[in-house]
């Protein structure tokens, strides 16, 4: 027996097989799944602090980190902004966590530090364009 012949015979140097194809219960072939058929990207919605005077910097920056996680730096930041400009967009996600986030915001209750404050801030969300 020649090299050639020894190769075929044990199956090296030929061409790995093809996998099969899997059926289903009902015995039928799967198909495999398409780019088209993966699911869709969520759309995305910002959760915006609006302003008011009821709070102080102080409590927008505790209330940041406590409920969003932003270092005092960013929530400082984020605080001025909102005086300024009297909103500011303190997360970008999909709709049912900024849904979440703005109720935590509306739940999050007054300033102790002011006598003035009654409650919470408002929040809503807005899809993003």
């Amino acid at each position: 027996m020649n090299e050639s012949e020894k190769n075929e015979a044990d199956g090296a140097g030929t061409q790995p097989k093809q996998p099969a194809r899997r059926k289903s219960a009902s015995g039928k072939t799967r198909k495999r799944a398409k780019p088209a058929d993966k699911a869709k990207a969520l759309p995305a919605f910002n959760v915006v602090l609006l302003d008011d005077n009821d709070h102080t910097d102080v409590y927008v920056v505790e209330m940041l980190n406590h409920l969003f996680g932003h270092t005092s730096d960013r929530a400082a930041e984020m605080a001025v902004q909102v005086t300024a400009a009297g909103r500011v967009i303190v997360m970008t996600t999909h709709k049912e966590l900024a849904e979440l986030k703005r109720d935590q915001i509306l739940g999050y209750g007054a300033d102790p530090r002011l006598q003035n404050s009654k409650g919470s801030m408002g929040a809503v969300i807005e899809p993003v364009v």
